[in-house]
């Protein structure tokens, strides 16, 4: 068998393909590391989330959360605080600058994954919907809906 048509190694190729595609613009036009931008995004989508639903929502670990989320608030982009009811967990929200960096950055990350995606047929982009749906629920053990 050839690495190349191996579907796992194809899988995981063009996934980094597409996500170095969008680093170009949250990476360099924002400064922004992969981790941050995940968890930048959401923080922007949350009222206020923990530490721990952070890592579960992620595919970071609780240390790569910590130092990603350290370095958005040393940025001003969030807030971190301290729940009395468990100080084991960290809550996190965004801020005023944090909110206005995501919006920017979203509206040109989703262009440029717009930009990326109309390269295909109207076909095969939802043939890759539903291969990505169909792909989920078989690696997570859902029952097809």
């Amino acid at each position: 068998m050839q690495l190349e048509s191996f579907f796992p190694y194809r899988l995981a190729v063009v996934a980094e393909a597409f996500s170095r595609q969008l680093v170009e613009v949250y990476g360099h036009a924002h400064g922004l590391t992969r981790e941050e931008w995940r968890l930048l995004f959401l923080i922007e989508g949350a009222e206020e989330i923990n530490s721990l639903e952070l890592a579960r929502r992620t595919t970071l670990d609780k240390v790569q959360v910590s130092r990603a989320t350290q370095r958005l608030e040393d940025k001003g982009l969030i807030l971190r605080s301290i729940p009395a009811t468990d100080r084991r967990l960290r809550l996190y929200t965004i801020t005023p600058l944090g909110r206005s960096t995501f919006a920017q950055a979203f509206r040109q990350v989703e262009a440029r994954a717009n930009a990326i995606l109309g390269a295909m047929s109207v076909e095969e982009r939802a043939a890759l919907e539903t291969g990505l749906a169909a792909l989920h629920r078989a690696v997570t053990g859902q029952a097809k809906a």
